[in-house]
């Protein structure tokens, strides 16, 4: 197999049901060292059966569970004898600045982000937010609200019953009596992880919601029960961990949906950009400096 079992992993061909998608999300999280347990301790972390466990390694062409470990070891034993490995090490040094050494781990995290999740996550995921038929309703925690916010502006151009939440105050549980089975919650929970959120989350999923999560690799208590999870490397050379990763995976999945339903939200951002246009709410042409110096 010629193949990084990390690329074998997250490879556009490879088809997963929904259970092997959560085994292979658990694999990537701590990538390597989370396939050097045992196969019950992995079906265990990704709420599967152990025969489930069986049928991936089989599908992903090994002999067995065994064999898989082996050809992680293999790999990881080549990585660590590695000339380029050690050439970059050495050549790395110390960043010039706590500005450029956050910037450097900002960059590793977005490099890790390619490889983070299966591809058949990002599928799944533009499904639910093109194809859902009833509301798709966004929630974020005190931080990633924001990216909850910035997500809701991008659908609302191309369908219809966007809510975005916004600050989760008391009053805004009562939306709960409206969701039902027909409905998507798109939660974005990346460590502290929110009770407030996580509380919102269950009681939507007890209604049959179905949710999609934004998460970390450490992933937040919604992820088992979210139908699909899209995690994202988040530590920094900072006290704080970085969205930066995130908000590029959400635009990923965005990216990824217009490329596949775009045709059929055409009419509606075409309305709305003749909306906008009507009524002068966004420039069509740049302001040009008059004579005297001013803007006109």
């Amino acid at each position: 197999m010629g193949l990084r079992l990390r690329d074998v992993l997250t490879k556009a061909g490879l088809a997963l049901t929904p259970s092997e998608a959560r085994i292979v999300q658990v694999l990537l999280s701590d990538y390597p060292f989370s396939g050097f347990g045992t196969a019950t301790s992995l079906a265990r972390k990704a709420g599967v059966s152990d025969p489930t466990v069986t049928r991936l390694v089989a599908k992903l062409g090994f002999d067995g569970f065994q064999d898989f470990q082996a050809k992680l070891l293999a790999e990881v034993e080549a990585h660590l004898h590695s000339p380029l490995l050690m050439m970059e090490a050495k050549r790395a040094g110390v960043p010039e600045s706590a500005a450029q050494g956050y910037l450097v781990s900002v960059t590793r995290n977005l490099e890790q982000t390619q490889s983070a999740v299966p591809i058949q996550n990002y599928d799944r995921a533009a499904s639910l937010l093109w194809e859902t038929k009833g509301q798709v309703v966004l929630l974020g925690g005190r931080f990633s609200r924001s990216l909850a916010a910035m997500l809701a502006g991008y659908l609302i151009q191309f369908r219809v019953g966007v809510r975005d939440l916004g600050a989760l105050a008391p009053e805004k549980f009562d939306a709960l009596v409206d969701l039902g089975k027909k409905d998507l919650l798109v939660v974005f929970d990346y460590r502290r992880y929110q009770s407030d959120v996580v509380s919102f989350a269950t009681q939507a999923a007890a209604r049959g919601v179905r949710i999609l999560l934004f998460t970390d690799i450490w992933l937040s208590p919604v992820a088992s029960f979210a139908a699909v999870s899209l995690v994202v490397p988040t530590e920094a050379e900072s006290p704080y961990d970085t969205l930066a990763p995130a908000v590029a995976q959400m635009e990923a999945v965005v990216a990824h949906a217009i490329s596949r339903y775009g045709d059929a939200g055409r009419g509606r951002i075409e309305a709305i950009e003749h909306i906008r246009k009507t009524n002068a709410i966004t420039l069509t042409e740049p302001a040009t400096p008059s004579a005297d110096g001013e803007r006109s």
